[in-house]
């Protein structure tokens, strides 16, 4: 059950995470989907050119296996490409990729090749079929979304987002200074890109999230973090603080700097044993 938390600071279109905690992302209008559909579209072309060309060099003259072959490759190339890309690529096709867009399920996880089927059958049949008309389908039914979701996305749960943030809305991730000999021993072998990204953009929309969704998400990825590095936040750091060590000492490492880090670490407090005692003041602000 989705959990309700009415914030006038909320807005929507948001996605869910798999525990019901609100997390907005940037939901891909109908103009960029579009465009990522018609460079598809000629990449099928090309394809489907490059094929009838073969098969005019080949020389072969049995129409019978000339219809079939035409077929088998329509049907690969107009079924198969979308299927076979958004289940590799987890959500992205040539054009998706090339416009910064992914297919994701409602619940903002990764789609499958259940879902990249769904989404290929009934954009040949339905929102883009055979007739040319079809294709208005797909435009009225995205026009009349919230999600800009066409038939094949209401069939299959998912929803197509924006991957690229403008430069001026990305996060700037810095190392909190008492967390950083603690994070240089961290070992992030095991910390996936999709975790990481969500991370990021909680961190991003930190100041804009409602009170109520701030902390429950926030510990919801921290323990998602943790099962993956194997190491729980130190005693008194709060959620948002824990996730910008682990992703700052992430990019320093995928900068280059394998050594240690350039800043004196401060010691990381230990729980006292006056379970009264409050919990340490960090001194750095949480993200805005």
């Amino acid at each position: 059950m989705r959990a309700d938390y009415s914030d006038p600071v909320a807005v929507e279109p948001d996605l869910v995470t798999g525990e019901a905690v609100v997390l907005e992302l940037p939901i891909a209008q109908l103009a960029s989907r579009a465009a990522a559909f018609a460079l598809d579209v000629a990449v099928q072309a090309a394809v489907l050119v490059l094929f009838m060309l073969a098969l005019f060099l080949s020389g072969v003259t049995d129409e019978a296996l000339l219809t079939a072959l035409g077929l088998s490759v329509f049907v690969l190339v107009r079924v198969g490409y979308a299927a076979l890309f958004e289940t590799l690529s987890r959500g992205r096709t040539l054009g998706k990729m090339a416009l910064g867009l992914r297919a994701v399920r409602d619940d903002g996880g990764p789609i499958r090749f259940r879902q990249a089927l769904t989404r290929a059958l009934s954009g040949a049949i339905v929102d883009f079929g055979p007739v040319l008309a079809w294709g208005a389908v797909a435009l009225f039914v995205s026009l009349f979304s919230p999600r800009s979701k066409r038939v094949g996305d209401y069939l299959a749960g998912t929803v197509v987002i924006r991957e690229r943030a403008p430069r001026t809305a990305a996060p700037h991730i810095t190392m909190p200074p008492a967390m950083a000999g603690w994070a240089a021993q961290l070992d992030l072998t095991a910390f996936t890109d999709d975790l990481a990204l969500t991370a990021r953009q909680y961190l991003a929309r930190y100041a804009e999230l409602n009170e109520h969704a701030r902390e429950p998400l926030g510990r919801q990825l921290v323990d998602e973090v943790a099962a993956q590095i194997g190491a729980p936040p130190p005693w008194g750091v709060p959620p948002w603080a824990y996730l910008q060590a682990v992703l700052a000492e992430r990019r320093r490492r995928a900068e280059g700097h394998a050594g240690s880090p350039t800043w004196a670490p401060v010691a990381v407090p230990q729980p006292s044993a006056d379970p009264g005692e409050p919990t340490p003041p960090w001194g750095f602000a949480p993200p805005s």
